[in-house]
């Protein structure tokens, strides 16, 4: 069973946007912390943003803030990344992931992973 699922990724040129969806089943977003993560061909994983589950707080590593947003639609049970003027460095597979709480941007003691979507931002 998937409980989370991304969506939206795809091709895009440098300077372009793209929004990100992570759609939940099976249980209820309402009560997590909902963070995106990306992991580049090479690198390590890391934390990109976070959405508090309480208060709706938001927070961004400094590598995407102004350019991306998160935000929630809790009767779609749903979290979105809004992606703006983005460049060949954000080209990454993304994921969403439901935790206990934001840590900074960075969502900790995950509970469910999303297997993914993948981000090419390319000329």
């Amino acid at each position: 069973q998937l409980q989370l699922v991304e969506s939206g990724g795809g091709l895009v040129q440098p300077g372009g946007s793209l929004r990100l969806s992570c759609a939940a089943s099976e249980f209820t977003l309402d009560y997590y912390a909902i963070g995106w993560f990306r992991q580049a061909p090479g690198k390590e994983r890391e934390g990109v943003s976070c959405i508090s589950s309480n208060d709706g707080s938001t927070y961004y590593a400094d590598s995407v803030k102004g350019r991306f947003t998160i935000s929630r639609d809790n009767a779609k049970n749903t979290v979105y990344l809004q992606m703006n003027s983005l460049k060949p460095e954000d080209t990454a597979v993304y994921y969403c992931a439901a935790g206990y709480t934001c840590s900074g941007y960075v969502c900790n003691v995950i509970r469910y992973w999303g297997l993914g979507t993948q981000v090419t931002v390319s000329s």
